[in-house]
């Protein structure tokens, strides 16, 4: 028995076709995968800190490489721009205070720019270094002995407005507690009554808990990727599995 073959057609032409096919399923897959593995990053975040952490949790973009053409070798590429955030909660990372010092100087909310439960503004509305400058900063030691409560002696200061609310003034130095918010005035008179207001929180050290797997989403996304280039492939080319 005797068998023989030919080619149909143009081989060049069938052979660059596939080459195209190919290049545009690299991408589609590259980049699809990319968008996959940086959506998860950020939905750990966002499930780890809940809505307080939106900002982190956007930080996460993706780069597809070459940026423009298409490629058999394309690259992805998921960074964060707050690196040291991540790695810290990624390890469980142990943080000591920095130069030698004794205690890390950890701010309250009522030390926050927009008092107790106010949202929009960064920063504190007090250094350590300020604390130690107004000279009426003291110390109350946590019952655990492991650390203290830096406050602030708290009074009331003027009345202002229609509503006539409460001020609270820390240390004759700055106002706290200033956010609008239900039952506000009652907890103001509470917060006066106690007569002073914790700034800061001074511990020799913190544990993070680790509360991202920044690796595992990478490795689920490789596992991901040669499904996901065969069935572009096939699509490209109009094969069905």
């Amino acid at each position: 028995m005797r068998l023989g073959a030919s080619i149909v057609g143009d081989l060049r032409k069938v052979l660059a076709d596939e080459v195209r096919a190919g290049e545009r399923a690299a991408m589609s897959a590259i980049r699809a995968e990319t968008e996959q593995v940086k959506a998860d990053l950020r939905q750990q975040v966002t499930t780890a800190f809940s809505g307080n952490a939106r900002g982190i949790a956007n930080a996460w973009r993706s780069m597809v490489f070459p940026r423009t053409g298409q490629s058999l070798r394309p690259a992805g590429l998921v960074f964060t721009k707050v690196p040291n955030v991540i790695d810290a909660f990624e390890r469980g990372a142990l943080i000591r205070a920095k130069g030698g010092g004794k205690f890390l100087a950890i701010p309250t909310g009522f030390n926050a720019a927009r008092g107790r439960r106010g949202r929009g503004e960064k920063g504190m509305r007090l250094t350590p270094a300020q604390m130690v400058a107004s000279g009426q900063a003291f110390l109350r030691p946590f019952k655990s002995g492991r650390g203290f409560v830096w406050c602030l002696p708290l009074r009331q200061g003027e009345q202002t407005g229609r509503r006539r609310r409460t001020r609270l003034v820390a240390g004759g130095v700055t106002e706290v507690g200033t956010a609008n918010r239900k039952g506000r005035e009652a907890w103001a008179r509470g917060l006066l009554e106690q007569g002073m207001v914790p700034m800061f929180l001074l511990l020799p050290q913190v544990k993070l808990a680790k509360r991202l797997d920044v690796r595992g989403a990478a490795e689920r996304g490789l596992r991901r990727l040669p499904a996901r280039f065969v069935a572009a492939w096939e699509r490209e080319s109009g094969r069905t599995a």
